[in-house]
């Protein structure tokens, strides 16, 4: 693509209030997605502190917390760590409605299913170092030390875990199986369509023949396939939804190759004793680049969509990892109850996700004037 036809592109973009907004919203989600340890309530490993006393409640409920300290403190991991990972919390949270300091014990009403409750008594340790000094504890430094107030913006599920905290680094997930299963399915389209296209004949019939019975398997029906072989797993799911979707991107360089390579710049280079890998891989390949980044949109959207199903059904990524389509598995049961949106708002997030994939690629389509199908 030359400097004026990018120019030319970035203008009709830059015009498009559905791109601009589609770029936006996928880039804050990209953000999120890396930040989601930072920026989620609950910073543990998959946001996974469970409290099923007060389970499936309201978005906004606000509830105190009793902090059980650990005997063996976890490990505290670097900064990086903790934003991939997340970090063990170094205490049990305890539901709770008020708490009383007593001496040398804290009674605490606990919660024991929402709003019942029922007293239990904690020793509590009088002792703070502060700047290697031991120092006796206010009352006030020790209800800090151990009570905490947090606020569920998005209520919690039937785990009693923080439901926003699970929406955020369910982020993860969605954009992940996307990006890889677009790299897998351009690499394995983009070679055996510029390889059918260019040579033809035999080479171009077994291509085809391979293409048409891939798209012929219901796509569901091949992920579950590739998944009683290969297994379940995080990283095996993005490889089976990768290895499904690569048909359409390979028959679409293959049209595309098949009306470049008679073209006069490819007969001169052929003529000039090119290779035929560099004539494909330099001279062909970066002026199609138009129709692939626009089918790269569509397939980031469905990869989304096939994870989340494949979630809901339950050979996904397996609990306790965090992922929208996993959300609604578990919580859709309470769609019919007054409840709903613990499911409803997962789904509304992979509805803004693939809606925003999908404008992108409608937008791309305008602005590079791709012709034809996709």
């Amino acid at each position: 693509m030359s400097q004026m036809q990018q120019n030319r592109t970035l203008r009709r973009l830059k015009k498009s209030k559905a791109a601009m907004l589609s770029i936006f919203f996928i880039a804050l989600m990209i953000v999120l997605a890396f930040l989601a340890y930072v920026i989620s309530p609950d910073q543990t490993p998959d946001a996974n502190t469970m409290n099923v006393e007060i389970a499936t409640q309201q978005p906004g409920f606000t509830c105190l917390f009793f902090k059980k300290y650990k005997k063996n403190t976890p490990e505290k991991k670097h900064f990086l760590h903790q934003i991939l990972f997340g970090q063990e919390a170094d205490a049990e949270l305890i539901p709770i409605r008020s708490a009383n300091i007593q001496g040398n014990q804290i009674q605490v009403a606990h919660i024991i299913d929402y709003p019942l409750t029922e007293w239990q008594t904690y020793p509590i340790e009088h002792k703070l170092i502060q700047q290697g000094i031991e120092t006796t504890m206010t009352e006030k430094q020790i209800y800090q030390h151990y009570i905490v107030k947090r606020t569920f913006w998005l209520g919690t599920d039937r785990f009693g875990r923080d439901m926003l905290s699970r929406l955020i680094i369910g982020t993860r997930i969605s954009l992940a199986v996307g990006f890889i299963a677009v790299l897998i399915s351009l690499w394995i389209g983009v070679i055996l369509g510029s390889l059918s296209a260019y040579y033809g004949g035999v080479t171009d019939m077994a291509i085809t023949w391979l293409i048409n019975v891939i798209w012929a398997i219901p796509t569901l029906l091949l992920v579950f396939a590739i998944t009683s072989v290969l297994g379940k797993g995080f990283w095996l799911i993005f490889i089976a939804v990768g290895c499904t979707m690569w048909v359409g991107t390979a028959r679409l360089i293959r049209g595309q190759v098949l009306s470049i390579k008679e073209l006069e710049y490819i007969q001169v280079a052929r003529t000039m004793g090119y290779s035929s890998f560099r004539i494909i891989f330099v001279h062909i390949l970066p002026n199609i680049m138009g129709p692939t980044v626009v089918m790269a949109a569509s397939n980031f959207a469905t990869a989304i969509l096939i994870e989340a199903g494949l979630s809901f059904l339950g050979i996904g990524v397996q609990p306790p990892v965090s992922s929208w389509g996993l959300m609604i598995k578990e919580n859709y049961n309470f769609i019919i109850t007054n409840r709903p949106m613990l499911a409803i708002i997962p789904g509304i997030a992979i509805m803004l996700m693939v809606l925003a994939f999908n404008m992108l690629g409608n937008a791309l389509r305008d602005a590079l004037d791709v012709k034809g199908n996709v």
